[in-house]
């Protein structure tokens, strides 16, 4: 259980997707009013064909971490062994760790959850004996989601299009 800057990280369940779905519910919003309709769409997670369940599976077939502040659920990653099967991105050549969700709270921006969130999933890579963590985003829009990751240590290594959908795989060496 790591705490960064007053945020805690523990392992997930189950019991957090609701969290985790207000969390991706509120992200869609918040891209919406900003004009942004094009990364996670206009539908809340919530209201999708699957949404719900894909959430629960993220909290119960992966290995899930919440970031809390004050008790309060504010972030969280999912981590897999591999690229999701639905995205066009091929399994590195090596043992890998990928993160699959990373989200925080829209009313927390700025707090360095994120941050923290990607050390955990550095930190929990190395643990694991393996030396590469990966990650896929929205490629789109001006670049801001590419930077963050830059910034967290992540380079970027091969672009995708999915349905349309402009991507960017990125890596981080851990050890």
């Amino acid at each position: 259980m790591d705490d960064t800057h007053g945020i805690r990280i523990r392992p997930g369940g189950l019991a957090d997707a609701p969290a985790v779905l207000d969390m991706l519910d509120a992200a869609v919003i918040w891209m919406n009013d900003r004009g942004n309709t094009e990364q996670w769409g206009t539908t809340p997670y919530s209201q999708r064909p699957g949404g719900v369940e894909r959430v629960e599976r993220y909290t119960t077939e992966n290995s899930s971490y919440i970031a809390e502040l004050d008790g309060t659920p504010v972030g969280a990653l999912v981590l897999d062994c591999a690229p999701s099967p639905q995205m066009p991105i091929a399994p590195a050549e090596e043992p890998e760790r990928y993160v699959r969700l990373l989200i925080s709270d829209r009313q927390h921006t700025g707090q360095g959850i994120g941050a923290a969130l990607l050390a955990h999933a550095a930190e929990e890579t190395r643990r694991a004996g393996v030396a590469l963590l990966r990650v896929d985003c929205w490629a789109g829009g001006g670049g801001e989601l590419v930077a963050f990751y830059e910034r967290n240590g992540f380079t970027p290594t091969a672009r995708f299009l999915s349905e349309g959908w402009p991507g960017q795989v990125l890596a981080r060496r851990v050890v």
